[in-house]
């Protein structure tokens, strides 16, 4: 019994620590919530903002989708209307086919030229900082109404852009007044803001191990089985985000658009791309309930094109813990 007995003794402690235990963990209950109040008082402006600026608009959007609305009157029940109607519309599919063309075009040549470069500076060399730096203030100000007022002036008649390109015999014209090729420059001014991409792309660069480089050349690897083989791959996941997030905000150009066709998304409906044409039927027309419609089909239409995007990503992303 002896050692029985102190067994037994031996735990009791234990059990009188436990029972010791549990009223300071009460105890610090009244803590917790005190820091858990202070936590959402410091998030409340977020919650508010986020109610009152983003959802509370949103279930309203969604709402006036489905009436007659001008923002001057009661908005009127319609049903589903306003789709049946925008899809009958000339103009807004022809929104459709611009913002489309100018997705097609404008996304892939500008990942394309972010990568050139980022593959550039990636390498040791003088002024790189500078290089960097000249390289992303385009991203910076491209987005300005300043630099669109500019960008218009650049291609109309007469201007420099014409002029250089009657002095090599391409006699084309200010490309601003030209239905063929306004899109054109404004898929220049998206190519010209390649530098958020270019950091991006940079960083990946950084990541790949040099290990991997210096097993190619042993084996007879040129620059361009390197880049295919080693390079692609391995930032595959960063080429996969820039060309997400550059889809994306290709679907939602607008200020651009509006400043170079001088607010009329012309000629001939040669810039009318979605958002331009949104703004002028909600604004212009004032027929709210039919640009809430078109807001709620640009969103479908982007999460269409995500989705189809994760989904792709299974055969040409590269991820290293798949390969574990």
């Amino acid at each position: 019994m002896g050692p029985a007995v102190t067994l037994v003794e031996d735990s009791l402690p234990t059990a009188r620590n436990t029972r010791s235990a549990a009223p300071a963990t009460r105890g610090r209950r009244p803590g917790r919530r005190r820091e858990n109040l202070a936590g959402y008082l410091f998030m409340s402006p977020w919650i508010a903002g986020f109610l009152l600026l983003t959802a509370g608009p949103m279930v309203a959007s969604l709402y006036f989708a489905f009436t007659d609305y001008n923002l001057f009157n009661t908005p009127k029940w319609v049903g589903f209307d306003n789709f049946t109607t925008m899809f009958d519309d000339p103009r807004w599919q022809k929104s459709v086919e611009v913002t489309a063309k100018y997705v097609v075009i404008g996304t892939p040549l500008k990942l394309l030229l972010a990568l050139g470069v980022a593959m550039l500076l990636a390498q040791s060399r003088r002024g790189q900082a500078f290089y960097r730096a000249a390289f992303y203030a385009p991203s910076l100000i491209g987005a300005s109404v300043s630099v669109g007022f500019v960008w218009r002036s650049l291609f109309s008649d007469d201007a420099i852009v014409d002029r250089t390109q009657s002095f090599f015999g391409w006699h084309v014209g200010g490309w601003v007044g030209n239905a063929d090729w306004v899109l054109y420059g404004l898929v220049a001014l998206t190519v010209w803001q390649f530098g958020a991409p270019m950091v991006i792309f940079l960083a990946g660069l950084k990541q790949v191990p040099r290990e991997l480089y210096e097993a190619a050349e042993m084996d007879g690897a040129g620059p361009l089985r390197r880049f295919w083989n080693i390079t692609l791959p391995m930032i595959s996941p960063v080429l996969f985000f820039n060309v997400l997030l550059e889809t994306i905000h290709s679907f939602q150009i607008f200020g651009s658009a509006y400043v170079v066709s001088n607010g009329t998304c012309g000629p001939a409906d040669a810039t009318l791309v979605y958002t331009c044409y949104l703004y002028q039927q909600g604004f212009q027309n004032a027929r709210m309930g039919f640009a809430a419609a078109m807001a709620w089909m640009l969103l479908l239409g982007v999460a269409l094109v995500t989705a189809v995007l994760f989904w792709s990503q299974k055969k040409w992303v590269y991820y290293e813990e798949d390969a574990r």
